[in-house]
């Protein structure tokens, strides 16, 4: 089995950034934030950040819907299935989705999910021309309020976002701005993740364990997450897993590969799982992406000597790592009815397969 890439530092936590302000209109204050939270994409690939702005209303409704749509009856989820959407929206149930090699078909990931992106219309032109992860989102008829409340936290989770692309472009010494136009229309995807109770998954041996999300690095820019209990273990330098127990009033930010890239290693994607854990887990994490047309590639000035990382286009990368993860794509490419993305053609999979444990 391929090793974890264990990078950064060898870190025993995880940091925690007040970027309140970003909102504000001192410069001298947004560049001292932006110097903590480049420490933290550099050195760790995590932190927490406080301030946000985010009011604690929208988050309990967040998880008020997610918990009355995870308790419906399977089949009546399973109507809103994501195979049905050509936009991979909708309910993604037990075993649709694992990041394990394969050799194993007995192991997977503990957990459903639900996932929604930014609403479009059926004739939208992107989804009209076949971008798949653009399009209308599923939602429950019999849930109005899912969709308004649920929604409303996407709003607001994606403003979230602009302002920490901002406090990031000022970390890498950029424009401020410098993400903006990269920002019109992306397939940044909200997932609300569902744990159930299950005494029997209590802690066991690392050797024999299966894991509510196995290692991974995730695909995008960075990701907003909000989590209910702990469970979220971090990767760091010596290839020790650190615990990253839920901060009261925080989000947890992690640097996705796409960040990685473009800063040719400079921000690092830490790889990171989810333990098994016995009582029920909810997870709602926003991954924050650029266009889909995005050129993602090493920027000039962060290219020392050679540039470490392949180009590649934002949105086909991230239907090629999805379509190696999701049953129902996996089905389709086999079947000869979907093709990995043409312009993905180098096949890059930075997410790191977990380390067999001595």
């Amino acid at each position: 089995m391929s090793e974890t890439e264990a990078k950064g530092t060898a870190f025993t936590r995880i940091p925690v950034v007040d970027i309140a302000p970003l909102f504000s209109d001192d410069v001298e204050a947004k560049r001292k934030v932006a110097a903590e939270m480049a420490d933290a994409a550099g050195n760790v690939g995590f932190l927490y950040v406080t301030g946000h702005g985010i009011p604690r209303a929208a988050i309990e409704k967040l998880e008020a819907r997610a918990a009355e749509f995870f308790a419906e009856p399977l089949e009546r989820k399973m109507e809103l299935y994501i195979g049905k959407s050509r936009a991979h929206r909708g309910y993604v149930p037990t075993g649709e989705e694992g990041f394990y090699d394969g050799t194993d078909p007995s192991k997977i990931d503990k957990k459903e999910a639900f996932d929604l992106s930014i609403e479009l219309p059926d004739d939208d032109p992107d989804h009209v021309a076949g971008y798949r992860m653009l399009g209308p989102n599923q939602w429950p008829a019999a849930r109005p309020e899912m969709q308004r409340d649920v929604y409303e936290y996407y709003k607001c989770a994606t403003a979230l976002g602009h302002t920490i692309f901002r406090g990031f472009a000022l970390a890498l010494g950029l424009d401020e701005n410098y993400f903006e136009s990269l920002l019109t229309k992306p397939p940044s995807q909200l997932r609300l993740v569902h744990y159930p109770a299950d005494p029997a998954r209590a802690p066991i041996e690392e050797k024999r364990a299966e894991w509510g999300i196995s290692a991974h690095t995730d695909y995008e820019c960075f990701t907003i997450l909000h989590v209910t209990a702990p469970g979220l273990e971090v990767m760091n330098a010596e290839g020790r897993w650190i615990d990253a127990p839920p901060v009261e009033g925080a989000f947890v930010i992690n640097i996705g590969d796409m960040l990685e890239a473009m800063t040719n290693g400079r921000f690092i994607a830490t790889s990171h799982r989810v333990r098994n854990v016995a009582e029920e887990r909810y997870s709602f994490p926003l991954f924050c992406a650029v266009d889909y047309d995005t050129l993602i590639e090493p920027l000039p000035q962060f290219i020392d000597g050679e540039a470490r990382y392949p180009s590649y286009v934002a949105g086909d990368h991230l239907v090629t790592q999805t379509m190696r993860t999701f049953g129902y794509l996996k089905k389709l490419v086999a079947e000869g009815t979907l093709a990995l993305p043409e312009r993905e053609g180098h096949a890059t999979a930075f997410g790191r397969k977990e380390r067999e444990p001595a």
